[in-house]
């Protein structure tokens, strides 16, 4: 089975009918789920995502909805580490680079993000549309 890591952007695509990326969100949530695809997710997109959502209620339900379908994992230590050292050698995005190093040492295969210069670790980051090109 395929393992994606989703990256906190195309989560809040999905969730919020208003932002640009919402309906390239559903076609890509739709495919990862007809296609029996692994989704992965860092437990602190929960809380972030609470945050920077309006509304919180949708949030909630989503995350009800999906706790038990998606692998939601930590960073751990080591990741921490690694990503402090990286991003203080390479002046990027911390928040980036621990995703990345998630997703790296959970094993998938792809990162979905809409962040045009999202840091790259060593494994595929995409972003929803150039995933979806590839695969359908």
């Amino acid at each position: 089975m395929t393992k994606i890591y989703l990256d906190t952007n195309v989560i809040l695509d999905f969730i919020d009918i208003n932002r640009a990326g919402n309906l390239l969100a559903k076609k890509l949530f739709d495919y990862l789920y007809s296609n029996d695809f692994e989704i992965l997710m860092s437990e602190d997109m929960v809380s972030t995502i609470y945050y920077i959502s309006k509304d919180k209620k949708v949030v909630l339900e989503f995350f009800k909805l999906v706790i038990n379908e998606w692998h939601i994992v930590p960073f751990g230590k080591d990741v921490i580490e690694t990503a402090l050292d990286i991003t203080l050698d390479n002046a990027c995005d911390l928040e980036d680079v621990m995703q990345c190093l998630c997703a790296k040492a959970n094993g998938c295969d792809a990162l979905i993000t809409n962040d045009k210069d999202f840091y790259s670790c060593g494994i595929a980051c995409l972003s929803a549309d150039d995933f979806m090109q590839r695969v359908v």
